[in-house]
């Protein structure tokens, strides 16, 4: 059966498998040996556990039922999610989402940079040098236009608020084809 998925939605169904995987898996490996101290009543702190089912649970499992399903459904998701992010094409941009998250986290860092240096004043006194106080008063200048940088500043702003926005639009709003 196939369904349409927004990428949002396949990547939200990829936790949730996920999850559910590692859910799996733990649940047995909590449940097979316990801790009772000395004169504790073991039978009152022992969990519900029996190997046999559980193994026979679990050998089900990994012959192509559950466990070999979602394995099998998550490498297929991620495929599809890689699949359509590489593929799929950005409005207002020239790029596909793929492109787009690397493109974001490049914005993000010039943002950042150019935060640090529109905060600098033009001369600030250095108050401490090397860890501990000097006599000799240093001052720090900055080697730039100021006002250029917050212009900067303003545009790499801008300009990654629009390929979040882009971003989040095409994940909320295109769909791809899963099947299930």
């Amino acid at each position: 059966m196939e369904i349409n998925y927004t990428s949002a939605q396949a990547n939200k169904l990829l936790k949730k498998l996920n999850d559910e995987y590692t859910a799996l898996l733990d649940k047995e490996t909590r449940s097979r040996d316990f801790r009772a101290a000395m004169g504790e009543d073991v039978e009152s702190v022992r969990p519900v556990y029996d190997y046999a089912e559980t193994q026979i649970r679990l050998a089900e499992l990994e012959t192509q039922t559950r466990l070999a399903a979602l394995e099998t459904k998550i490498r297929k998701l991620k495929h599809a999610i890689n699949i359509f992010n590489a593929t799929q094409t950005v409005d207002s941009f020239d790029m596909t989402i793929d492109e787009l998250l690397v493109y974001i986290p490049q914005l993000t860092k010039r943002k950042s940079k150019l935060l640090e240096m529109k905060s600098r004043l033009p001369k600030e006194r250095v108050e401490e040098q090397y860890g501990r106080q000097s006599n000799i008063i240093d001052y720090t200048y900055a080697n730039y236009d100021i006002a250029a940088v917050e212009a900067d500043y303003e545009k790499a702003a801008d300009e990654l608020s629009r390929a979040q926005l882009a971003l989040d639009a095409v994940n909320q709003r295109e769909t791809f084809e899963f099947e299930e």
